[in-house]
């Protein structure tokens, strides 16, 4: 551990809390996009941080395809509980090795394809998350997810959902397309989250930016959603 200390006394504080903890250590997803591309990691938080904007004061939080849990934790101080699933188990290995005590997360391996994701038996999420997960998901599949997720929330549940445009495919790498088999425009994505929602509010982000302009000139698209019907 570094034993000098900084000229400025304020930032002192910064390596008595490396000397307590240690370093964060990243998940492999992030660190690989850390090398590969390190401003897309930027795009993500920034998408993660309009969830816990929007999410900020709600109890019980579902997040719909965690992975490894990473940006997860930008989302953790706004609300009191946070719950991850993913239906990958090496990423939800690697979310719970990353995982730190003061961080009260539970991550677990689920398929939301095939069941709703309930607490003690019941339905009891005040609110869920799902980002760039429907893109993965085939057309003959998508209702299925989004009829689990209302049946994991509470009757006046919040859900957002977070996707690649389907105009941003044009500007896709290899390796997302092959992952991308269902991306909408904006007005279909809003379409689809209307037959089970009583309200969608349809958002835009380009880069870090929220946009609410002409959907079709969006990269990625955020669709809040209240009260499923």
């Amino acid at each position: 551990m570094n034993s000098l200390s900084p000229k400025e006394p304020q930032y002192q504080f910064m390596l008595d809390m490396q000397q307590e903890y240690g370093n964060i250590q990243m998940t492999c997803r992030a660190s690989s996009r850390w090398r590969l591309d390190p401003k897309s990691l930027g795009f993500t938080l920034a998408r993660y941080k309009f969830v816990a904007k929007m999410l900020s004061g709600y109890s019980q939080v579902l997040e719909i395809g965690c992975g490894d849990g990473f940006a997860s934790r930008v989302t953790h101080p706004e609300v009191k509980e946070l719950h991850g699933i993913d239906f990958d188990p090496v990423f939800i290995d690697e979310a719970k090795r990353h995982t730190e005590p003061e961080w009260s997360v539970t991550f677990t391996v689920h398929d939301i394809l095939e069941s709703p994701f309930l607490m003690n038996g019941e339905n009891a999420y005040d609110a869920a998350f799902s980002l760039d997960v429907i893109e993965h998901i085939s057309q003959k599949y998508e209702r299925k997810y989004l009829e689990n997720i209302c049946l994991s929330l509470k009757p006046n549940g919040i859900f957002i959902c977070g996707a690649p445009s389907l105009e941003s495919q044009a500007y896709a790498s290899e390796a997302s397309k092959e992952g991308h088999i269902n991306c909408k425009s904006g007005k279909d994505l809003k379409n689809l989250l209307d037959e089970f929602f009583e309200h969608t509010f349809l958002f835009g982000m380009n880069d870090e930016v929220l946009y609410t302009g002409f959907t079709p000139m969006c990269h990625s698209l955020l669709a809040s959603v209240s009260c499923w019907k």
